[in-house]
């Protein structure tokens, strides 16, 4: 195997948060962190899932950890996906589970992860504004999803 990276697989577990109005998408810009087109990372909250935890737990977790955000609900799965990319001398294969989840009007805000900045934006609007394709991908399903259950 020598030339190749190592392979490192986990699972992770995110949302894409819809405010109440469902007008607006959670972002997080990561100020810090520079994206493939060199400005701030804007990314969608998510992380491992750990060995006690379902994908569901995962997620809510990430996003209350990562957005500051207690007050969520998740109001349906938006699918799983295989990402693979290299990084940090290794090769990873993530398989990602995101839902799609909203807040109540009367939501609580606490603060953010301190690498995180929390941004509101329109839907199409997120989506370019989003640093990777995978995730601009787990929006556009999250807003179909959304417009569905609206018509319903």
């Amino acid at each position: 195997m020598t030339g190749e990276l190592p392979i490192s697989r986990y699972a992770a577990a995110g949302g894409v948060v819809a405010d109440a109005s469902g007008q607006h998408v959670l972002l997080l810009l990561r100020p810090q962190r520079p994206g493939p087109d060199g400005k701030a990372e804007v990314r969608l909250p998510k992380g491992h899932v750990e060995p006690e935890e379902s994908t569901e737990q995962a997620a809510l977790r990430e996003v209350r950890e990562e957005a500051g955000l207690p007050d969520l609900e998740i109001v349906a799965s938006l699918g799983r996906q295989i990402v693979e990319f290299d990084w940090d001398d290794q090769h990873i294969i993530r398989e990602e589970v995101y839902f799609l989840m909203t807040l109540p009007v009367d939501a609580q805000y606490h603060r953010p992860e301190a690498q995180f900045e929390r941004l509101w934006l329109p839907w199409d609007r997120a989506v370019r504004e989003l640093s990777f394709e995978a995730e601009r991908e787990w929006v556009r399903r999250a807003q179909a999803m959304w417009r569905r259950l609206q018509e319903s």
